[in-house]
Order: structure tokens, then C-alpha cells, then sequence
């Protein structure tokens, strides 16, 4: 008898074997089959869909570091404007199915490009992508989170004593721009934002979809401990009230002390007043803010500090705006180093001022997208560095 005739017959993993001649054969066969038939229905509903990166033109070069650090390539999409100055975008490749990451941060035209994210987003959804994250790392429009300004009228003494009072009838009439973004960018159809040190936490709120909201502190602390060699003899401080949760937390971790410095402002962007509570003499000064616009706070905080007897200061930030005359009163203070993250593109500011040092957090956005990929918990990124 030849091999042939005693061979059982091919069948595909997914295809009903044959007839068999025996009942008892026909009936194992059968089974057998649709066992692997479920098999191949779960892996097909269990497996991940591909992973797509994409760069708006806000921070390109924190893109590529995330997509090196993944060992993928960076997503194709075109860019450009029309000659009346709106924005197009044209991806370049099939997302249909696909997990997509959109890296945008909120810096330089942050307008155009918000703008710019928000087509991006809409552009891979109407293009049947499987899921849609939004990379923000600086979140635009973060200070304006609430209205806590008193709307100003034309009669100057009523304004005075309207302040002074807190009369509801004079309540702002400023907007809550986060929110409104925040519905933007869901109505876009964002299923997803990952973002770091938000100005206020409670901006997560604002929104109906899951956001990540990661942490620049284990960033800080390891750069601390590796580039201050008296760290142990610092104080951690805060250049304003609202931020005594973010150094609390730090001088915890690195067992040191805090003060705190309160200010006040006339209006946007001046400081009127500074107020130090707690005791700085002899000691390095570690100013830490989530971050820097004008540079007017941390400066007069630093002169505060050297005032009341701090030896070095220091200040760290997680966003550098570095905006107006940021660069010129930074290169005109009294701190041994001003210390940012790459949230926002710092190459230039660096250039201009010797002082600006760069801390790198690609690869805390980028553990973020593979944990998101892979449906793993970032929470391990709140309090550690990835490696």
C-alpha cells in the first residue's frame, strides 16, 4: 500500500475536513477543527492593531527620539499651507486598523499648531483608524483653567472696591480656554491624550476620554542627585502657592527641607510682591515650577533667595516657554543653572543662554506609548525613569 492512500488528507487550520469513513474518526476530526477554528476567531480578536507614530511640525526632534526609542519609524504625513495660511494635512500611509499616536506639542504658533493637531486627529479617524492618542506634552492653553479674574470695568475706584469686597456682581468674565480645548480635541475624535506636569491636575477632568497625565519629578530628582554634589544640603522651594504639593513631594523623596514664596501680581505677567516662608541661609536653593514664560517670577524669586542667604540657585522646570525677554533676564540672574525637559524645543534657547540645561524625557513618553499599545499600567512612570 502506497504512503499516499495512508495519508490523512491536508485541510487548512480553519477550513472542515473531510468525510471520514469511520464515524468515531468524523466526529475528532470535526472537533478538532473547531477548536482550532476558535482558536484562530480569538487570536484574530486579540491581537493588537500595528502601532503608528506621527510628528505634527511643533517638536519633530522629540518624535524621532520616541519613535527610536520604540525601534520604529516615524509615520508619513505632509504638512503645509495654503497661500490664505490654513493648514493642510495629508498622511502619507494606510492607518486603517491601526493604533495611532499623534506627538503635538503646545509651543511655538501654538494656534496653528493646535490647529494643526486637531486635522491630524480627525484625518486618521475619518481614515478608520483603530484608536487615535494625542501626544501632548505641553498642553496648550493650560493657565487658562478657571475664571479667577475680576472683570475689569471702566470705572477705576468701583474696580478698587469691587476687589476689595469680592462683590459676585463683578465676577470674570475671563474664559475657561483648557475646557474648550479639551472639547476640541474630543470632538476631533481623540480617544486617548497623554500629556506631562499639567498646569492645574484638575484640566483631566475636562475631559470625557482617558488621559495620562505623566510626571517630570523622577526626571528631576535623578538629575539632581547626578549634577548637584551638595544635593543633601539643599532646600527645595516654590516660587508660588500652587505649586507646594510638586516641592513637598520632591523635598520628601530627597529627605531635604521646603519653603515657599508668595506673590502677588497687579496684572498678567508682573509680579507685585514676594513673601519667603521658610529659611534658606546657607543653603542651595532648588526653585522647581511646572513652567516659565516671561522668566519675571523665577528671577525675582532667585534674587529673593540670595537675599535671605542661599548660596547656589537652581531652577528646574518642566516647560521652558523662554518667551519675550526670558533669555535676557535669565543670562542677567544669579542662577548657577536653569534646568528644563524637551517638552518644549530648547535647542535655540540653549544656544542664546549658557545657563539652560536640557533634561531628556523622550523615553517617558515613549514607555507610555508601548505600555498604552500593549494595554500595560504607565503608573510605574509616576515615580521611576525607564531605562
Amino acid at each position: 500500500m502506497s504512503d499516499k492512500k495512508c495519508s490523512e488528507p491536508e485541510t487548512n487550520d480553519c477550513v472542515m475536513p473531510v468525510r471520514s469513513a469511520n464515524p468515531i474518526r468524523a466526529r475528532s476530526l470535526i472537533r478538532d477543527n473547531l477548536e482550532k477554528q476558535a482558536g484562530c476567531l480569538n487570536l484574530i480578536h486579540s491581537r493588537m492593531p500595528n502601532i503608528k507614530v506621527f510628528s505634527g511640525t511643533s517638536h519633530p526632534d522629540l518624535a524621532q527620539r520616541i519613535v527610536d526609542r520604540l525601534g520604529i519609524d516615524l509615520g508619513k504625513v505632509v504638512t503645509k499651507k495654503f497661500s490664505n495660511l490654513e493648514t493642510c494635512v495629508e498622511i502619507g500611509e494606510s492607518v486603517r486598523g491601526e493604533d495611532v499616536y499623534i506627538v503635538q506639542s503646545g509651543s511655538g504658533e501654538i494656534n496653528d499648531n493646535l490647529m494643526e493637531l486637531l486635522i491630524m486627529i480627525n484625518a486618521c479617524k475619518i481614515a478608520s483608524a483603530s484608536r487615535v492618542t494625542a501626544v501632548i506634552p505641553c498642553f496648550p492653553y493650560a493657565r487658562q483653567d478657571k475664571k479667577d479674574k475680576l472683570a475689569g470695568g471702566e470705572d477705576k475706584e468701583e474696580n478698587k472696591l469691587a476687589k476689595k469686597n469680592y462683590d459676585w456682581k463683578f465676577r470674570s468674565r475671563a474664559p475657561i480656554s483648557a475646557k474648550l480645548v479639551a472639547n476640541m480635541l474630543s470632538v476631533a475624535g481623540a480617544d486617548h491624550i497623554i500629556t506631562m506636569d499639567l498646569h492645574a491636575s484638575q484640566i483631566q477632568g475636562f475631559f470625557d476620554i482617558p488621559v495620562d497625565n505623566l510626571y517630570a519629578e523622577p526626571a528631576v530628582l535623578k538629575w539632581i542627585k547626578e549634577n548637584i554634589p551638595e544635593w543633601k544640603n539643599s532646600i527645595i522651594v516654590s516660587p508660588d502657592a500652587g505649586g507646594a504639593k510638586r516641592v513637598t513631594s520632591i523635598a520628601d523623596r530627597l529627605n531635604v527641607e521646603f519653603a515657599l514664596i508668595h506673590k502677588e501680581r497687579k496684572k498678567a505677567n508682573e509680579v507685585a510682591s514676594m513673601v519667603l516662608v521658610g529659611d534658606v541661609k546657607d543653603k542651595i536653593a532648588i526653585l522647581v515650577d511646572d513652567m516659565a514664560d516671561t522668566c519675571g517670577t523665577i528671577v525675582h524669586a532667585a534674587d529673593r533667595l540670595v537675599e535671605a542667604g542661599a548660596t547656589k540657585v537652581y531652577a528646574i522646570l518642566t516647560h521652558g516657554i523662554f518667551s519675550g525677554p526670558a533669555i535676557s533676564r535669565i543670562n542677567n540672574a544669579c542662577f548657577e543653572a536653569v534646568v528644563v525637559t524637551n517638552t518644549i524645543p530648547q535647542d535655540g534657547h540653549m544656544r542664546d543662554c549658557p545657563k539652560i540645561q536640557c533634561i531628556d524625557v523622550s523615553m517617558m513618553f515613549a514607555e507610555a506609548v508601548r505600555r498604552t499599545h500593549n494595554g500595560e499600567s504607565v503608573s510605574y512612570l509616576f515615580s521611576n525613569v525607564p531605562y
